[in-house]
């Protein structure tokens, strides 16, 4: 198989993808049925991929050799957030190979159930402000990001206007949050698209915060975002911060695209390996 073709010959054990997506059937298929319509998030045609029943999506990361993945899931709403941390955490004792995932929402209460989470083995958090529609610095979040940041229990958050702008999306909001909280382990998804280079310059300055190449340097992307070239050396220089993502399975090309897009950059073998395995690797403590 290509996908492990690549991963052996850099001398890799496997993959780490820290941007998967597992999350209840009936949620699931209403974010496919939402990508199917061209909802105005996306504004465009979106073919998924991988639109399998979870015990096959499984089966395809671990035939891929993804060692551990995520369960990326995220609320909309009030009141959704602990009942998808509940499912969370039932799919991970199911599925070893997934770091177990957790999400939040600014609400009254969710200070207790970020603790619980995290205290009963969370080991990752997910936060979408352009679906959620919330400001990351939202007073009642609070108590979770200082929590979070004290328990060093690092979160993707969907936070750049990409593919479509939210009220609180942009580098703006998030570096107004790591003023406040410098020591939050931040991993910016999708490399911030489309404001790249603003996300580069958070990176330079918040030693935690990182960045997951989700989709970015794809063909589908370069046509909308295109990454600049004149940010490619930063994007050397920052290697030991970027981390292996994809979206699976809600892509619209195979999973070996993103890692050809990667290497595409042309950016050495050492920043491969980092990227795709050692860095991940390094910060969830996974063992070889």
């Amino acid at each position: 198989m290509a996908v492990r073709a690549f991963w052996t010959r850099l001398g890799l054990p496997g993959l780490i993808d820290v941007h998967t997506h597992f999350m209840p059937e009936r949620v699931l298929d209403k974010v496919w049925a939402y990508f199917d319509s061209a909802g105005p998030l996306t504004g465009m045609a979106w073919p998924i991929t991988y639109r399998e029943e979870e015990g096959r999506r499984v089966a395809l990361l671990r035939e891929f050799g993804v060692r551990n993945f995520t369960s990326m899931l995220y609320p909309h709403k009030p009141g959704m957030a602990e009942w998808l941390n509940g499912w969370a955490a039932d799919f991970a004792a199911r599925v070893p190979d997934c770091l177990r995932t957790a999400t939040l929402f600014p609400e009254e209460g969710v200070g207790r159930y970020v603790r619980a989470a995290v205290e009963t083995g969370a080991r990752v958090f997910k936060s979408h402000v352009q679906v959620g529609a919330y400001d990351p610095n939202d007073p009642l979040l609070d108590p979770a990001w200082a929590l979070l940041a004290e328990a060093r229990v690092p979160v993707v958050m969907h936070c750049g206007s990409g593919p479509a702008p939210g009220k609180h999306t942009g580098p703006g909001p998030v570096g107004r949050l790591l003023a406040r909280h410098p020591r939050l382990p931040l991993i910016v998804a999708h490399m911030g698209m489309p404001e790249y280079a603003d996300f580069l310059d958070l990176a330079e300055r918040h030693q935690e915060v990182r960045l997951d190449t989700t989709m970015a340097f794809t063909d589908f992307s370069e046509r909308l975002s295109p990454f600049p070239a004149a940010e490619r050396a930063r994007l050397a220089d920052l290697g030991d911060r970027v981390l292996f993502g994809t979206d699976f399975p809600n892509i619209p090309y195979p999973y070996l695209h993103q890692l050809r897009a990667l290497e595409r950059l042309e950016l050495g073998d050492d920043w491969l390996r980092a990227v795709c395995h050692g860095n991940a690797a390094a910060l969830f403590s996974v063992r070889p």
